[in-house]
């Protein structure tokens, strides 16, 4: 693991445009850090995610169907439920990605219950990304 090689004391805590600008893009450009690992989301439950208090990695969009848009975020024991609305993740003043706030629910829709996961998925918006980017930046965390 990453973490075994850190200092001790080390705290890993980027900015959102950081996330986005400093290993999202990098990331798909071939040339990104290997302080983040892929974690696919649809293979795994929050509490499985190796990591302290807060967990960064990439992982790729699952669409729900072959032929559509719509994102699977489904687990075996759950889903991830969006909250709010996109937020803009902007570097001096540019629009670089946006920020999707959710929430996990165990069980099935529409009736799962809440819990205290929640996941913030950054992806690369406005002039900086391609429009079919499936790769995000992922930071989960317990509340």
């Amino acid at each position: 693991m990453v973490e075994a090689n850190l200092p001790p004391g080390f705290r890993f805590h980027p900015r959102d445009d950081e996330l986005v600008c400093d290993y999202l893009m990098k990331k798909l450009d071939g040339s990104d850090s290997t302080l983040l690992i892929e974690v696919d989301l649809n293979k795994c439950e929050p509490w499985d995610i190796p990591g302290g208090k807060e967990w960064y990695f990439y992982n790729q969009r699952d669409r729900k169907y072959a032929t559509g848009l719509r994102t699977n975020r489904a687990t075996a024991t759950g889903y991830w439920k969006a909250t709010g609305k996109d937020r803009p993740v902007a570097r001096r003043g540019s629009l670089v990605g946006m920020r999707k706030t959710l929430v996990f629910y165990q069980g099935r829709a529409p009736k799962g219950k809440k819990t205290e996961w929640v996941m913030h998925e950054f992806r690369i918006e406005g002039p900086f990304g391609p429009p079919k980017i499936t790769t995000c930046v992922t930071k989960v965390s317990l509340h």
